[in-house]
């Protein structure tokens, strides 16, 4: 029997891509989500993310709409299901809102976490992935930045969420010897699979660089705004280390096999080790989508750092993990999925393989 895994937030966009290559290495994911993220497909009450990779790999998943706010049915999920480990990725993520909405963003994340390491205590399970984020090390004090960097200098409440997220996991490894955990600190995931037919889809204005420059060059947006070109940088813009999905999800997978050696808790960067700027990024779509995409050039925001890129090296040494995918092909991906799928998963025209 395949081993069961729990991926929370699974119908959402790096969750789904990590789905894909769960069942791709012989895993069985039990998904749940609770729609915050995900759009919900036809007839059935599974997310359309789901539906789509069940035809990409002509399999069925088993899915539940569960609020991980909701202790009693985790309870339930956990009674039915025998789980060899949990991969968290449910929670708010979007930065220039939880700045809004703080309140909202410490209960939503840091309570649906305790819920459910809590449950996993109770029914035996220690096995755990968690999505963090690069967000945790604040302005960088060097670069690139490894995993030693100083964390906890978070400039807005969803980094501090994941910084209090690692340290409640951090505690409860430390009080717990049997648990096993991996924290994985992603920089910033792009691109899509390579069917096309699942990528991300921001409900809303896209918060995200590369989404909103592909709005642009579909025709759902005018213009880019450009944050600030005044920035010690190769051309003044902002520098971030992209990395594509596909490759972040098999980061995951390495993750999991690492559990297996009984390692304690760990904590890697997910990144390439190489930063783009953000008129690099705009010029590479341009490339790959065959347009041109307009830009204006504005004030810059507040909590932008100039530069940010990870130092991987320990997690191709300890993992065997490394990021495979070039930019080429992460903007090449990217732009198929939002050329198939111009308003994202509510496209209405049908989709074939």
């Amino acid at each position: 029997m395949a081993q069961k895994v729990l991926v929370t937030g699974g119908g959402g966009y790096i969750g789904s891509h990590c789905v894909v290559e769960l069942i791709e290495a012989g895993f069985c994911p039990v998904v749940i989500d609770n729609f915050s993220n995900a759009v919900q497909g036809g007839e059935r009450d599974v997310p359309e993310s789901l539906q789509r990779i069940e035809k990409i790999l002509d399999t069925s998943i088993e899915f539940y709409e569960l609020d991980l706010l909701d202790r009693t049915g985790l309870e339930k999920l956990f009674k039915q299901h025998s789980f060899s480990a949990v991969m968290h990725f449910a929670g708010l993520k979007a930065v220039g809102e939880s700045v809004e909405q703080p309140l909202r963003y410490y209960r939503v994340n840091l309570t649906a976490t305790m819920n459910l390491l809590e449950v996993m205590q109770t029914h035996g399970v220690h096995n755990l992935v968690f999505s963090s984020s690069a967000t945790v090390y604040g302005d960088p004090q060097r670069l690139p930045i490894d995993e030693q960097h100083p964390v906890g200098g978070c400039t807005n409440p969803y980094g501090k969420t994941k910084f209090f997220i690692e340290e409640m996991i951090i505690d409860q490894c430390k009080a717990e010897k049997d648990w096993n955990v991996v924290l994985l600190r992603y920089f910033n995931p792009i691109g899509a699979h390579s069917s096309g037919l699942i990528g991300e889809d921001p409900q809303g204005i896209p918060n995200n660089l590369l989404p909103y420059v592909a709005q642009v060059a579909i025709g759902r947006r005018k213009h880019l705004n450009v944050f600030g070109n005044d920035y010690d940088t190769i051309d003044g813009t902002g520098v971030r280390d992209y990395i594509h999905v596909v490759d972040l999800a098999k980061g995951h997978i390495a993750a999991l096999k690492k559990l297996k050696d009984n390692c304690g808790c760990k904590v890697y960067n997910l990144g390439t080790g190489t930063g783009y700027s953000v008129l690099q990024m705009v010029k590479a779509m341009e490339k790959a989508s065959g347009k041109e995409i307009m830009y204006l050039i504005a004030p810059r925001r507040g909590g932008d750092v100039a530069s940010c890129y990870a130092d991987p090296l320990l997690a191709e040494k300890e993992l065997g993990w490394k990021a495979d995918f070039d930019l080429e092909r992460m903007c090449e991906d990217l732009w198929r999925w939002q050329s198939k799928n111009p308003t994202g998963f509510t496209n209405n025209s049908p989709f074939s393989i």
